[in-house]
């Protein structure tokens, strides 16, 4: 049962990983998406400087200055969801991974403990029966002797110990 449970364990903890891994890459590109948009979108709605620097471009449109910031607010704002995910993501497999970890311990400890005892007990039964066996045989060796001692006892009665005589033996024997 045990070592059931624990590969039943060790399948459930390999889906989890594997759909951590799925989660994290995406939302590890997620964010690698969002980082490199930003970076664009600073750059080509960036500060003034950026643009001294470079000689005057042919105007043939004109930036807007308020989208830029609004894109740019709401592309931060889903920037520090995807961080916060794939940081709540890997606490989760963290937690997980220990958690496992602790019960596959305990799992091992137990299965030691128990075999152990198992290995314990059949030495003891076996020693058990062995005692039991010479016991047997010591009760019986002590009960064919027992028997010879009654037998010879009953031999030796009848001879020791002296028997009234009924009347008419004596009178048969006074008349002999």
């Amino acid at each position: 049962a045990l070592s059931r449970e624990q590969a039943e364990m060790d399948k459930i903890r390999l889906e989890t990983h594997e759909d951590y891994k799925v989660a994290k890459a995406d939302l590890e590109l997620g964010l690698t998406g969002v980082r490199k948009a930003l970076v664009v979108l600073r750059e080509y709605y960036g500060s003034a400087a950026a643009l001294v620097q470079q000689p005057a471009a042919p105007v043939k449109h004109s930036k807007a200055g308020g989208a830029g910031a609004g894109i740019i607010g709401i592309l931060e704002v889903v920037e520090s969801d995807f961080a916060k995910n794939l940081a709540k993501e890997e606490a989760e497999e963290a937690d997980a991974e220990s958690q496992y970890q602790k019960v596959t311990q305990e799992n091992k400890i137990t299965k030691a403990t128990k075999s152990q005892d198992e290995k314990y007990k059949t030495q003891e039964f076996k020693s058990l029966d062995k005692t039991v066996a010479e016991y047997s045989s010591d009760r019986e060796a002590t009960n064919s002797e027992l028997s010879a001692v009654l037998e010879y006892y009953g031999k030796i009665k009848e001879r020791c110990i002296a028997k009234p005589e009924t009347y008419e033996e004596r009178k048969a024997r006074r008349e002999a």
